[in-house]
């Protein structure tokens, strides 16, 4: 039998024939069952999080395996987090068959080789501290399977994302998280609903783990590095909200601490100098509160 993500539709089945509306329609009905699949593994996710917070904690880190549409997912989900959180570049790393190629042009043949899954991770220095997330819409797909088979061997925490129950993949890793989407509107185009459920997924771990972690204090990106007009415009305004400082001083503070908000918020809260500052950072993993309560 057919995986579920490569069995055809019938709601869609006459989408050819229809007028532009009803097809974007018809797509927007498909796209909403995917909110309820995710809903769905809420607990594996939570549980994944957990794991991958405390893997994190003690000097691992988090590597995306995937190919195609699931690799590009984890490529940009890893890439987006140092900004976004002030954390290393090579805390969250996307792994994608075929390389950084793959990200704009198809190598999809890559996605057969389970080898190449293992040896590119390997290349990486993957040891039993990190975690890995195998992302295969169909679950089947040889090169993943390898990464995680050889993530898990060295006792890794080994976790997946795919849309299709009791697939190859779920039976290697230590928690499957499988939002069941059903069939997609293009036959076997999981770039669309299993696509789209892997990404709301990926922001949710890797969010989740962000906040767990302590980079986000409120629901504000308190670590964010002001590496823009736009970013830096943002760092001002979540300043002033974090220490009730008007706009003017919020910048010059935000200035004199090199355009580091983290560090920006410790000298005024701690009221300390900005060598102070970056060094109770670092002493603490640069989570803010910590550090301010370090000088307590």
């Amino acid at each position: 039998m057919l995986p579920i993500t490569e069995q055809e539709n019938p709601r869609t089945a006459n989408i050819d024939r229809l007028p532009t509306p009803e097809v974007v329609k018809l797509i927007n009905d498909e796209d909403k069952i995917v909110a309820e699949a995710v809903e769905k593994v809420l607990p594996e996710i939570a549980l994944s999080v957990d794991n991958i917070v405390e893997r994190l904690k003690n000097g691992g880190r988090l590597f995306y395996v995937g190919t195609g549409t699931s690799g590009r997912l984890g490529v940009l989900d890893a890439s987006e987090l140092p900004p976004t959180f002030g954390v290393s570049y090579d805390l969250a790393q996307g792994i994608i068959a075929g390389g950084y190629e793959a990200l704009y042009k198809a190598v999809e043949a890559s996605e057969d080789d389970a080898e190449a899954g293992k040896v590119d991770l390997q290349k990486r220095g993957l040891t039993k501290k990190d975690a890995v997330i195998g992302i295969a819409a169909s679950g089947r797909t040889p090169y993943t399977i390898g990464a995680v088979e050889y993530a898990k061997s060295l006792g890794c925490f080994t976790v997946c994302i795919t849309c299709v129950p009791d697939s190859s993949i779920t039976k290697m890793v230590e928690i499957a998280i499988v939002p069941v989407v059903g069939a997609e509107a293009i036959t076997g185009s999981t770039r669309m609903k299993a696509g789209t459920a892997q990404k709301m997924v990926l922001n949710m771990i890797s969010t989740a783990t962000m906040i767990r972690l302590g980079y986000v204090k409120g629901n504000r990106m308190t670590n964010v590095k002001s590496s823009n007009k736009k970013l830096k415009e943002r760092s001002v305004r979540i300043l002033m909200e974090e220490t009730s400082l008007d706009e003017t001083a919020a910048l010059n503070l935000l200035n004199e601490a090199n355009n580091d908000l983290r560090t920006a918020i410790v000298m005024q809260k701690a009221n300390v100098n900005l060598e102070t500052a970056q060094n109770i950072l670092s002493e603490n993993d640069f989570i803010i509160d910590k550090a301010i309560e370090s000088v307590k």
